[in-house]
């Protein structure tokens, strides 16, 4: 056979052999090409009824949140006007409202975060990247980030927790340090407070370290009054529990208190007179306007029976240029 030949026929053996072979290799790569793309699909068809089944439970536990109790439904206290109730209950409602939409958010955005972490890691190992080298290098970043941004971490777990404890809400009137007055908005990392002057007060949540919350339940009105040492208390204590009664009884101000006013008794003896103290729950946020119409109540009660409010009493030494000259004569002079 000459050259020629030969070349020809090694020619059309190598498509003949690499045709004979790939029946064989078809079964070696179908997991490589139909196994693994199905896996891959099944993992996100997966993640996403996860995710759909997280979203629903979520939607449940939202809308048992917006749902009112039975002590928003029945009002606990019978003796608040109409719309003293009403107002309590869209204020209840509008909180119930933020704080759903709220965690319901933070709990769609982990559980998202969460399920697409899961099926990435998943689909990259049918791939074959190895997941060793990336956990380890995310497990660094995440440490510095962690370092890092720790404050915000701390905003956003702080916001969380009031979201979830209820611990003041839009309307609300707060102490919360420096910051004193109504609540404008409530988010996860910064709250929002409207002082007395006008200010608004942007404070982080992972500074807030006390709350003092003025607006939830009840207040309580408490008035110290001052009489003269020569007053008959039990006359101060009848007239000081009238004056409350009459109170209680105008239908002006009976909506707004929660129970009788109560004498408490002599709460300090000062320099200038007997502070005795008078004390009534009212509802939330009204606590300062019947704190001065029962100031005013009282003064006009105690001038009609005769009880002295005392003024503040001083002795001032006056000292003439005389009682210097006779003062100075009387000091030995040293030798």
């Amino acid at each position: 056979m000459s050259p020629l030949d030969a070349s020809a026929s090694t020619a059309l053996a190598g498509p003949a052999a690499r045709a004979m072979a790939l029946p064989g290799r078809l079964p070696d790569n179908a997991d490589t090409l139909i196994g693994v793309p199905l896996r891959i699909l099944l993992i996100i068809v997966g993640a996403a009824l996860v995710r759909v089944v997280a979203k629903r439970a979520i939607t449940r536990v939202v809308q048992r949140i917006l749902q009112p109790s039975d002590g928003d439904r029945e009002p606990r206290r019978t003796n608040r006007g109409p719309a003293v109730r009403q107002r309590d209950r869209s204020r209840a409602s509008e909180r119930r409202e933020q704080r759903a939409r709220t965690i319901g958010s933070v709990l769609s955005s982990i559980v998202t975060i969460v399920v697409a972490v899961m099926g990435l890691a998943m689909i990259l190992d049918q791939i074959g990247i190895a997941l060793g080298p990336l956990l380890a290098s995310a497990g660094v970043v995440g440490l510095a980030i962690g370092f890092g941004a720790q404050s915000l971490v701390a905003d956003y777990l702080s916001g969380m927790l009031i979201m979830v404890e209820d611990q003041y809400g839009v309307g609300d009137s707060v102490d919360l340090g420096e910051a004193v007055g109504e609540v404008e908005h409530v988010g996860l990392r910064l709250t929002q407070v409207r002082d007395l002057n006008g200010g608004l007060w942007h404070i982080r949540n992972g500074e807030i370290l006390r709350v003092r919350n003025d607006s939830q339940e009840w207040a309580r009105a408490v008035l110290d009054v001052s009489v003269a040492y020569e007053s008959n208390l039990d006359t101060v204590h009848r007239v000081l529990e009238e004056t409350g009664l009459a109170l209680r009884e105008d239908p002006e101000f009976a909506g707004l208190l929660l129970e009788d006013p109560s004498v408490w008794g002599v709460q300090s003896l000062d320099a200038d007179g007997i502070v005795v103290r008078l004390a009534v729950k009212t509802v939330p946020l009204q606590q300062w306007g019947i704190t001065r119409e029962l100031r005013r109540r009282v003064k006009e009660a105690l001038d009609a029976a005769g009880i002295e409010i005392p003024l503040p009493q001083r002795t001032v030494w006056m000292r003439t240029r005389e009682d210097d000259d006779r003062h100075a004569s009387d000091v030995p002079v040293p030798r």
